[in-house]
């Protein structure tokens, strides 16, 4: 087995999506499912106004959604993504133009799990990869990729790769701006808490699931149940999809959520004794 043969069945999604793992073995867990009753226009819960003491007041809940994702495209805030057999982690400092983020894909059961350290500071990246599980011993080529220390990228080579790259333009690794446009169904279920359902038919460009697992979800990918909660400043906290089965994949959950809005730092930089340029065959891996 070559390198770029193992990408195709270990990366079949941009790494930064929580649903890879789902896309990658079929498997999934699954979870409660949200019961909207209220259109995406109806005026039952907050709306993006604050009152004076900071927490929403009566209005449209699908604007409060809406604002509150406002705050993210700042870019300074720490994120958690989480799917079934993957998660990820991490902080984004746009006054540094940097950002950080571990990622990890499969467990000690898995024939094959990946974790990455990933670090941009522009305009530079690194990345230290682990590879382990039977199907890595395996592979001569891994070798080349377990080498404990920081991986420089060209650039050049990663540039538009979801899976290395990281575009200061757009900051969110979820892009809840995207997904909650696609409200269709949304009810407020308590103070600063949502539910209702999305059409994520547009999710690929989000980052927050991949084509493939949305063309397989079919018709059910148009009222997708979520649950949503905002901080006493109307900014998104949490959003949970919970995704139908489909086709060989069991149903599941994706949460992400945001904290520490404007009170992240700047990431690290790698040391450089720990840094090494990366191999071909890193990027053949990721291509």
């Amino acid at each position: 087995m070559t390198v770029r043969r193992l990408s195709a069945g270990l990366l079949a999604a941009a790494l930064f999506t929580p649903a890879l793992a789902a896309c990658g073995d079929g498997t999934g867990t699954a979870g409660s499912t949200a019961s909207p009753t209220a259109s995406a226009s109806g005026t039952a819960g907050p709306s993006g106004t604050a009152s004076p003491s900071g927490s929403p007041v009566a209005g449209d809940a699908k604007q409060a959604l809406l604002d509150s994702t406002k705050e993210i495209s700042n870019g300074n805030f720490r994120f958690t993504l989480a799917g079934a057999g993957s998660t990820a982690e991490g902080q984004v400092h746009q006054p540094s133009q940097s950002a950080a983020m571990k990622i990890a894909i499969g467990g000690p059961s898995s024939d094959l799990a990946m974790k990455l350290d990933v670090i941009h500071f522009k305009p530079d990246s690194w990345v230290k990869l682990e590879l382990t599980g039977p199907t890595a011993n395996s592979l001569p080529a891994i070798k080349q990729l377990n080498l404990g220390k920081y991986q420089h990228l060209d650039q050049t080579r990663i540039k538009g790769n979801r899976s290395l790259g990281f575009d200061f333009e757009k900051v969110d690794p979820a892009g809840s701006a995207v997904l909650t446009q696609g409200i269709t169904e949304v009810r407020s279920t308590g103070t600063g808490a949502y539910a209702g359902t999305i059409d994520v038919t547009k999710a690929a460009e989000a980052g927050s699931l991949n084509a493939a697992t949305i063309a397989a979800l079919g018709t059910q990918a148009k009222t997708v149940p979520f649950t949503a909660k905002v901080d006493p400043q109307g900014r998104l906290s949490e959003l949970v999809l919970q995704l139908p089965a489909a086709g060989q994949t069991a149903a599941q959950e994706i949460r992400m959520t945001y904290s520490d809005y404007g009170a992240a730092t700047a990431a690290q930089k790698p040391p450089a004794a720990q840094v090494v340029e990366a191999p071909a065959e890193l990027y053949s891996l990721f291509n």
